[in-house]
C-alpha cells in the first residue's frame, strides 16, 4: 500500500484522491506461487482542478497591462484599479486557504481510512510489539493478518483477529519437534547459562518420570564449581530415591555411565557458567560423552534480555540442541522471545517451568501452549 501511494503521488500529484482500494491475488500456476497485489483506484479532485484555473484566469484578468506601461494614467483611475486588485486577491488568497484547509482534513481522514493497521490489526500489532516479537516476525505476521483483514471486508472482531494470529503463529512453529522425556533415549543432559534453574528443572523432569511412568531413574553431575549444587541435587535424589554419581573429569563419567547402565533414564546436571566464556562448552564436550543415546536440552530464563538468550543459544550450538527449556514463565508477561528463538533456530520445545513447587510448576510444551501464552490465551 505505500507502494501504491507513492506511485499515484508520482502520477496524480498530492491533491489525489483514494476512491477504492482491494487485496488481489494473482492465479498463479496451478494454485502455486500465488501473489498478492493492492489494487487502487485514484482521481484528481476536479472541482479542485477547476478553482485553481478559476484563480488564474481572476488573476490575469486584473494584472496590469505592461504594454500601457509608458502611458500616462491619471491618479484618479489608478485608485479603484489598486483598491479592486487588492480586494480579489484577499478573496482568492482565503478561498485557497480554505480549500487547502478542506483538503488537508480529506487526506487526514483519507490516511486514517488507508492505515493497514486500524482498529483490531492495531490492537494485535500493538500486542506483538508488548510482547518483543522480532520486528521482523512480526512484520511478517501482520502482512499475512492484513490480507485476511481485506477478505474479509473488514468487518472481523478483536477475537476473530486474534484467532488469526494464533493460526498463523501456529504455521510457524508446529513443525518442529516439541515435547518431553519420550524415553527413545537413555540420557537427557541438561545444560545452560548461571542461575536459570537447571537443578531444579532436572529434579521436576525426573520426578515426573518416576511418578507418572514409573521409569527408573538416576542422576549425574558435573557441578562440581559449586558445591550447593551437588547438595541440591542429591536431596532431591534423596527423596526420589534415586543415586547420584559426581563426575570430576571424562573418565568420572564414563564410569557412571558404566555404573547405571541398567536404569531407564540417567539425567546429567552440568555446571552453569558464564555464558560468554566459549572454553565452558569446550570443558563440556572434554567432560561429557556426547552420543547418539543423548538427548540435550538448552534451558533459558524468560526474564533474560532478548540478546543475551541469543548469545546463550549461539555458543551452545556448538554441542547438539535439541529442544529449548523455558523457565520462570510466572516471573514475566513477555513472552515474544520464545517465538524469535524458535523461529531464528528452528529448535523446538521441551517443557516450560512456572514456579519452584518440585514436581507441580512445570508443564510439557506444544505449539498451541506456546501460542497462548503468546497472546494471553487461557485453556
Amino acid at each position: 500500500m505505500p507502494e501504491a501511494m507513492q506511485l499515484i503521488r508520482t502520477e496524480l500529484g498530492s491533491e489525489a484522491v483514494i476512491l477504492n482500494s482491494k487485496v488481489v491475488q494473482t492465479p498463479g500456476f496451478f494454485g502455486l506461487f500465488r501473489k498478492k497485489n493492492f489494487e487502487v483506484i485514484a482521481a484528481i479532485d476536479s472541482e479542485f482542478t477547476r478553482n485553481q484555473k478559476m484563480q488564474i484566469k481572476e488573476k490575469d484578468k486584473h494584472a496590469p497591462n505592461t504594454e500601457l506601461k509608458n502611458e500616462a494614467v491619471e491618479p484618479i483611475a489608478q485608485k479603484p484599479v489598486i483598491k479592486n486588485e487588492t480586494k480579489v486577491t484577499n478573496n482568492t488568497s482565503e478561498e485557497i486557504s480554505k480549500e487547502i484547509q478542506e483538503l488537508k482534513a480529506a487526506m487526514k481522514e483519507l490516511s486514517s481510512d488507508l492505515n493497514p493497521y486500524t482498529g483490531p490489526l492495531q490492537e494485535i500489532n500493538q500486542l506483538l510489539h508488548e510482547q518483543e516479537i522480532d520486528p521482523t516476525i512480526r512484520k511478517e505476521l501482520m502482512s499475512s493478518l492484513l490480507e485476511k483483514w481485506y477478505q474479509s471486508s473488514k468487518e472481523a472482531s478483536f477475537k476473530e483477529v486474534k484467532e488469526w494470529t494464533k493460526t498463523i503463529l501456529l504455521s510457524r512453529i508446529s513443525e518442529l519437534d516439541y515435547g518431553g522425556v519420550t524415553y527413545h533415549k537413555k540420557y537427557i543432559n541438561v545444560v545452560g547459562p548461571t542461575g536459570v534453574g537447571k537443578t531444579t528443572t532436572i529434579a521436576k523432569i525426573a520426578a515426573d518420570c518416576m511418578l507418572k511412568d514409573n521409569k527408573s531413574i538416576a542422576f549425574i553431575t558435573t557441578d562440581t564449581f559449586r558445591i550447593a549444587a551437588i547438595e541440591q541435587l542429591k536431596t532431591y535424589a534423596k527423596i526420589l530415591g534415586a543415586p547420584v554419581e559426581v563426575c570430576y573429569s571424562f573418565d568420572d563419567f564414563k564410569q557412571a555411565k558404566d555404573k547405571y547402565k541398567d536404569y531407564d533414564v540417567v539425567f546429567i546436571d552440568t555446571a552453569g557458567r558464564n555464558f560468554r566464556n566459549a572454553k565452558y562448552v569446550d570443558d563440556l564436550n572434554n567432560l561429557i560423552q556426547f552420543s547418539s543415546d543423548m538427548e540435550t536440552f538448552l534451558v533459558l530464563s524468560l526474564t533474560s534480555k532478548m540478546s543475551d538468550m541469543k548469545a546463550i543459544y549461539e555458543q551452545f550450538s556448538k554441542i547438539d540442541i535439541n529442544k529449548f527449556i523455558f523457565t520462570k514463565v510466572d516471573e514475566t508477561t513477555n513472552f515474544g522471545a520464545m517465538m524469535n528463538l524458535i523461529v531464528d533456530s528452528e529448535v523446538g520445545v521441551a517443557y516450560l517451568t512456572n514456579g519452584q513447587n518440585v514436581p507441580d510448576d512445570i508443564v510439557v510444551a506444544t505449539p498451541n501452549l506456546i501460542a497462548n501464552t503468546i497472546l494471553g490465551v487461557d485453556e
